[in-house]
């Protein structure tokens, strides 16, 4: 992991500091030294475009070093030409291009020098390089027969690389080239096999040196081909094309690799580098190359054809791309292979290889420049120390070695140490053997140089770390505390903490040799002072480092490894907590396995990374994978994952295979697609068959879990395809591809029809009908039903039919007399099982009796209780349905007026002897009768009987108006109610005080007893109150629902009326408009919803206007209402069917019939309206004025 510690943004991480343990001492520029050659040029091409060339010498030392060169081993002087500027303080010179540079060739060498010694460069060669030239020579003209194979060598001239070649005519055209004519590697131009067209005479080969700026040109080469005509063939000129053409035909030939090679080559390449392989040909017809790997693949995304199929490259080259190669040329002829084993080395495989032999395998010496096994190192020695350098190197020939001492030769004679050609060696060493020795290996191929500096020094300690540097690192990391110092002898080196003069030991501290200090699993309490004093025996030193620690950064990533449906959306958001010291380093980003992820959108806008948060919208599965949230400060770097899996429906299964064929099986067996992260759980197969419904797939059935292979069991006499579909918990795949079609033998059938029953529209008629088989059921040809059927309870014979269609019908039959009936199912190969017995009845004929001992009990003003005797049961002559109470109005009570009779009625559903009838007007004569009825229709009324329904309470009065209203006292009118319901006995006259706060006043009542009284006057009132004033009409049964109005008693000399004073202003009357329009709306709307059917709160009704004698009647059921013509209204209500649940007073609803004009609530209140005549009564109110009570303080 990388640890970041310094607060000035050091970055340090532990590898590279052990690395710089083991690095070359450097001595303090303030230290007396070597010089040291730093920087210098390699060899150098002196192109005649460049303006100048600048040979470079950079060296170090105290003493600042001094200069000179040499040239050819000869002294240069860089004064000794104009053309030549030095540098100061520097080797480095320039030569100023000034067109002649031949004289500047040759090998030069740097010197450095100090008063300690010399320090010497390798050579560096100055290439002045002339321009490459096409030698001038007369080419004789190529002269072939058609369907020969030709080359063109280019051999082009040598020059600084790269080199580039082209062929091309005298007009710079391009040849055109292709799988027959093409240029290999080297530059030549193949012919696999030359044409009539090919004949031309300005073959041109150019040479491009891209370095030099230089294109140069052979001279044209003429190439003539001749149409080959046989001596012996005297026929048309087609004939002898022909002729020529199949002699000239042969097998292809290898041109490169050569023959010569035989038919396998061995080809190293360098690890990382590009492996070329080519293979040329000649033949006719024109040969086809291909490459092939032998016993592996090639790499794909690194492996590619270039000029026509004749050369493989593969880049990037790796150990894996080691094996054997096949190049394969074929015609219509024949083939020719060519085998190339490739082997693949890294560069340092490749220098011990060439260190550890000098001669190829068959003996032949082989050239090799110097190459270094080991040379000698730089380093700083104590006085009285000893020295060793060694030097050695190889080569072929083996390089000879000479020793040389600041940059000439030893003279063994004076130097005091021992001179060995390997190994040079020196005892006591003293201040003044202080010098740079350079080791040099030559041989006739080359020349390399090594150089040592043997630095003997005595200084005290110095110490290169700055003083009061600061560190920091996080909580639980290592924190490194440098002190670098040189020093000579090497000190002693140790850390303490402030104001203790105890050296740091134990196992969370380290002293590295370069002086740094590791305190390891750092804590809060490690934060403080340090010093770190450096001892030798010539002095002492010391350095001080601050250190700080803070809090680690933590982050998580939510959600944790979600799941996600393709095509839906996620995000992922990272959770971060790190210390505040550190707030403007900390940075947030985001990688995707390993990759980082851009903070801006991507292209399609689906991906956005955007700080600590990922949202991806309409996810695929290529987005799936590893996301990593890293954050880093200036001190760690943590990261935290969460895995996003992508869930999708599953691929379709391939693969489908039939075996194990039976008469009624086959085993199915499929390969599963992918699953898409949720395991397949369900298998769905599913046939298709050819010849009862073709191209319609049914589902077969369903194998749970994984498994891949199924039997299945078949029908007879099917032509199945069978696939499948895969379901996991997204959820179902495409379908499979068909399977191949499997069709099964016939058989007779297996099972008989279903679903028999028996249908009648007459009396004395039987229609037998049932269910016919499905497809795949007939089990073979010519599909018949078998019919039996005989009278139940008549011993007789069974009645048998054969029919095609799936119902038989039957005449002449009793009425509703039950039959048994047996369907079996026959085909051309016999019958089905045995068939079961059912047993139906003949047709209906309507009721031929009426019910008797009709009773009504009258249960108050609006509702009675029927009552009968139920009609015999062979009076039915079918299946009864149930009983229908008719009943009509004949006269009113109050008035004695005779009524046109409209005719209502109630269905109750079932064998039943009772039923109420609701929603009668009050104070009303009717008649009343009962019927039976079955599916046939109904059968005849009973007689007639006649009912009186008792006064009821009267509706509300047609309107309230405030005549007059004075400071205390108002007058009052009102009009009769639209239906009395009985004798009207007065009215009831109250008011209370009501103000714009809703508090209300005590309710004061009037009773007024003449009914003929349709005006008061209220004294002793307030003035300037506003009251509410209620009038309701009574009988001797009670009073109904009042009528309303509101006004506003006036002050002193103010009149203040509702309907007077502010009656004649504009905006007054404007207003009245205005509430008239929308009133009249209102109702319209309103209207035309209760004619839809719509509901309304029977509750709200009835505590606006109780009815005191349908309080007790809670417990009964209502039927179906009807008028004469049976035809249902708008908002009734369905038929019953004994099914209705129970209200929550468990109250029954038995009693009550079904009926299309009036509708009732769960409670039993009617709330519909009759159809018939207007001065019917009807609960709804139909005053003017507002139906409310009075509010009870």
């Amino acid at each position: 992991m990388e640890m970041l510690f310094s607060t000035k943004g050091i970055t340090i991480c532990l590898l590279f500091f052990v690395l710089s343990l083991a690095a070359a001492i450097q001595i303090p520029l303030s230290v007396a030294q070597l010089p040291t050659i730093t920087e210098q040029s390699k060899t150098q091409v002196a192109y005649p475009f460049d303006d100048d060339f600048a040979i470079k010498c950079e060296a170090t030392g105290n003493p600042q070093p001094t200069f000179n060169w040499t040239k050819d081993g000869k002294p240069f002087d860089l004064l000794s030409d104009p053309r030549i500027i030095p540098f100061n303080n520097s080797g480095t010179f320039m030569i100023q291009n000034h067109g002649i540079m031949a004289d500047f060739q040759g090998k030069y060498r740097c010197y450095a020098s100090n008063a300690l010694g010399t320090a010497m460069s390798e050579e560096i060669e100055l290439i002045v390089p002339s321009i490459p030239k096409f030698p001038k020579e007369k080419i004789e003209p190529l002269d072939v027969d058609c369907g020969d194979s030709v080359v063109l060598h280019c051999n082009p001239p040598k020059g600084i690389p790269p080199l580039h070649i082209y062929w091309m005519n005298i007009d710079l055209q391009h040849i055109p080239q292709d799988a027959r004519v093409s240029m290999s590697l080297k530059g030549d131009l193949y012919f696999a096999n030359v044409e009539e067209n090919d004949s031309r005479s300005d073959y041109c080969c150019f040479a491009a040196f891209p370095r030099l700026r230089t294109i140069v040109q052979k001279m044209p080469m003429t190439l003539r081909v001749t149409r080959f005509k046989h001596t012996n063939d005297s026929g048309s000129p087609n004939a002898a094309v022909t002729k020529a053409n199949f002699i000239k035909e042969r097998k292809p030939k290898l041109l490169i690799p050569p023959e010569s090679s035989g038919i396998s080559s061995l080809v190293t390449v360098i690890k990382g580098g590009v492996l070329l392989l080519e293979c040329i040909a000649e033949g006719l017809p024109t040969p086809l190359l291909i490459w092939n790997r032998v016993g592996r693949d090639m790499p794909e995304d690194r492996a590619a054809t270039e000029n026509y199929g004749k050369v493989l490259k593969i880049g990037e080259v790796s150990a894996a791309d080691e094996g054997t190669y096949l190049c394969t040329a074929s015609n219509s002829v024949g083939s020719v292979k060519h085998e190339f084993r490739v082997h693949v080395e890294d560069q340092k495989t490749r220098r011990e290889r060439s260190r550890d032999s000098t001669k190829a395998s068959d003996g032949i010496s082989v050239r090799k420049p110097p190459q270094w096994v080991k040379k000698p190192v730089s380093n700083v020695y104590s006085v009285g120390s000893n020295l060793v350098l060694f030097c050695q190197a190889i080569g072929n020939p083996e390089p000879t070695i000479k020793w040389k001492l600041n940059g000439m030769p030893i003279d063994g004679r004076t130097y005091r140490g021992q001179i060995l050609p390997r190994e040079i060696s020196l005892i006591n060493l003293q201040l003044q053997d202080s010098a740079v020795y350079q080791c040099e290996a030559t041989n006739k191929h080359g020349t390399i140089l090594a150089t040592a500096n043997v630095n003997v020094i005595n200084v005290s300690p110095v110490v290169l770390t700055p003083e009061g540097e600061d560190y920091a690192t996080v909580v639980g990391y290592s924190a490194f505390l440098h002190c670098k110092v040189f020093a000579s002898p090497p000190p002693v080196i140790r850390w303490v903490r402030e104001d203790s003069t105890q050296s740091l030991e134990g196992l969370r501290y380290a002293v590295y040799e370069n002086g740094s200090l590791e305190i390891k699993e750092t804590m809060k309490e490690d934060s403080g002072l340090y010093t770190c004093w450096v001892t030798n025996s010539v002095g002492k030193g010391a350095v001080n480092a601050n250190l700080d620690i803070r809090d680690a950064t933590k982050i998580a990533v939510t959600p944790k490894n979600p799941q996600v449906l393709k095509s839906h959306s996620v995000l992922l958001k990272c959770l971060s907590e790190y210390d505040p010291h550190l707030k403007h380093s900390f940075k947030l980003s985001w990688r995707k396995d390993g990759d980082e992820l851009q903070i801006n959108s991507t292209e399609d806008g689906r991906i956005i990374a955007d700080m600590d948060t990922v949202f991806i919208s309409s996810v695929t599965m290529e987005d799936q994978g590893i996301y990593t949230c890293v954050a880093s400060t200036s001190l760690d770097r943590v990261t935290a994952e969460s895995q996003l899996i992508v869930l999708d429906i599953p691929d379709p299964p391939a693969a489908l295979h039939l075996s194990e064929k039976q008469d009624r099986s086959v085993r199915l067996s499929w390969r599963a697609g992918d699953s898409h992260n949720s395991p397949i759980n369900e298998s769905i197969i599913e046939f298709e068959e050819n010849r009862w419904e073709p191209g319609k797939w049914q589902e077969l059935t369903r194998i749970q879990g994984n498994d891949t292979t199924a039997v299945l069991s078949l029908a007879p006499f099917i032509n199945y395809h069978f696939r499948v579909i895969s379901v996991n918990a997204v959820g179902r795949s495409r379908a499979s591809e068909p399977s191949a079609r499997y069709e099964t033998p016939p058989a007779a059938p297996d099972k008989n029809p279903e679903n028999i029953r028996v249908e009648a529209s007459q009396p004395n008629e039987m229609i037998m009908k049932w269910e016919p088989l499905k497809p795949v059921e007939r089990n073979g040809p010519g599909l018949e039903y078998k019919v039996s059927w005989r009278q139940q309870g008549v011993e007789t014979d069974w009645n048998e039919e054969l029919v095609k269609k799936h119902s038989l019908p039957l005449g002449n039959t009793p009425t509703f007399v039950p039959y048994e009936i047996k369907v079996q199912a026959v085909n051309s190969l016999g019958s089905g099982p045995e068939p079961n017995v059912t047993t139906g009845y003949s047709g209906e004929d309507i009721p031929d009796a009426a019910p008797s001992s009709v009773m009504v009990e009258v249960l108050n003003s609006t509702l009675v209780k029927a009552m009968w005797s139920r009609i015999p049961r062979d009076r039915v002559r079918g299946r009864l349905r149930g009983y229908k109470v008719i009943w009509w109005k004949t006269r009113s009570l109050l008035d004695g007026k005779r009524h046109h009779p409209e005719k209502h009625f109630l269905t109750f559903i079932g064998d039943r002897n009772h039923g109420m009838i609701p929603g009668l007007e009050p104070f009303s004569e009717f008649h009343l009768t009962v019927l039976a009825f079955n599916g046939k229709g109904d059968g005849p009324e009973s007689s007639p009987i006649m009912f009186h329904t008792p006064e009821g309470v009267p509706e509300q009065p047609h309107f309230l108006r405030i005549l007059n209203f004075d400071k205390d006292s108002v007058t009052l009118s009102w009009g009769l109610p639209k239906k009395s319901n009985g004798f009207l006995t007065g009215y009831n006259l109250q008011y209370q005080i009501i103000n714009e706060t809703d508090e209300i006043g005590p309710l004061s009542d009037v009773n007024i007893t003449n009914p003929s009284t349709f005006s008061w006057r209220l004294s002793n009132l307030s003035s300037s109150t506003k009251y509410k004033f209620y009038v309701s009409a009574c009988t001797m049964k009670g009073c109904g629902k009042p009528a309303t109005e509101e006004g506003l008693t006036i002050t002193d000399g103010t009149y203040a009326g509702i309907y007077e004073g502010i009656s004649t202003q504009g905006w007054f009357i404007g207003l009245m408009c205005a509430i008239a329009l929308l009133t009249l709306l209102l109702l319209t709307v309103c209207f035309v919803k209760r004619n839809k059917g719509g509901k309304y709160s029977v509750k709200e009704k009835e505590d606006l206007h109780p009815d005191p004698e349908a309080q007790s009647i809670k417990d009964e059921i209502f039927g179906e209402y009807s008028d004469s013509d049976e035809k249902p209204l708008k908002g009734s209500l369905q038929s019953i069917n004994g099914d209705i649940k129970a209200t929550e007073s468990a109250d029954s609803l038995v009693d009550y019939g079904e009926g299309d004009h009036g509708m009732f609530n769960e409670d039993g209140s009617f709330i519909g309206a009759y159809s018939g005549s207007k001065e019917k009564g009807s609960v709804e109110s139909t005053g003017s004025s507002t139906a409310t009570f009075p509010l009870h303080a």
